[in-house]
């Protein structure tokens, strides 16, 4: 078990990472304007499953071998990014539909799906499990993987809590929205310009240490 000195540094840069808008924050946001606040919670909870991917992946060693090898990294960045990019020219050539308030435009059970997705490929949390979390296991207080599972459920709850803060506050915002044409615009547009972006940001991402 980590100090609790170790824990509570390790929870504050877990929620500096988790509020900092990325590639969850940003599909949160895109699922709450255009979807709703069910289908945006369903997204949620699939960028959770992700980020304890990520979590069980250091537990069993695998960031250690993946911070070793360029390569096995290289093949995590260019995923991720040929991913955002995929969706972002897919939201751009696509005429969005006309939305209504009481319909899910997005399946949550998809929603649920691309959240896994964003995050399983996501390198912000790659790359923060690569190169934070190992500095905070001690091997004098037990074995390693005890406690690299404890920081990745620790990081897990944070980002519960702040994805879901992030869905609720913005879903608040989409009947604004609806009553005008921005969110034909932001559907189409401003979503679609925004994961190629982050695409190619992803791309560009140097494997640490």
């Amino acid at each position: 078990m980590p100090a609790a000195e170790s824990l509570l540094s390790f929870a504050a840069a877990s929620f500096v990472l988790l509020i900092i808008p990325g590639p969850a924050v940003l599909y949160i946001v895109n699922r709450s304007m255009s979807d709703g606040r069910p289908v945006a919670l369903a997204s949620v909870a699939g960028l959770e499953i992700g980020n304890l991917t990520h979590a069980v992946a250091a537990t069993a060693g695998l960031s250690a071998v993946i911070a070793a090898s360029a390569t096995a990294f290289g093949v995590i960045k260019w995923a991720g990014a040929i991913y955002l990019v995929g969706v972002g020219l897919t939201t751009l050539i696509r005429q969005p539909d006309q939305v209504v308030l009481t319909v899910a435009h997005l399946p949550k059970r998809r929603a649920f799906t691309q959240g896994v997705i964003v995050n399983v490929l996501n390198p912000k949390v790659a790359l923060f499990f690569l190169s934070y979390l190992p500095q905070f296991v001690d091997q004098t207080r037990g074995p390693a993987w005890s406690q690299a599972l404890t920081l990745g459920i620790l990081f897990v709850i944070i980002g519960s809590i702040t994805d879901s803060t992030w869905a609720i506050t913005t879903s608040g915002l989409r009947d604004v929205l609806l009553r005008g044409r921005s969110l034909t615009f932001v559907q189409r547009w401003v979503s679609g310009s925004v994961f190629v972006a982050l695409g190619v940001l992803a791309a560009g991402a140097h494997r640490t240490g």
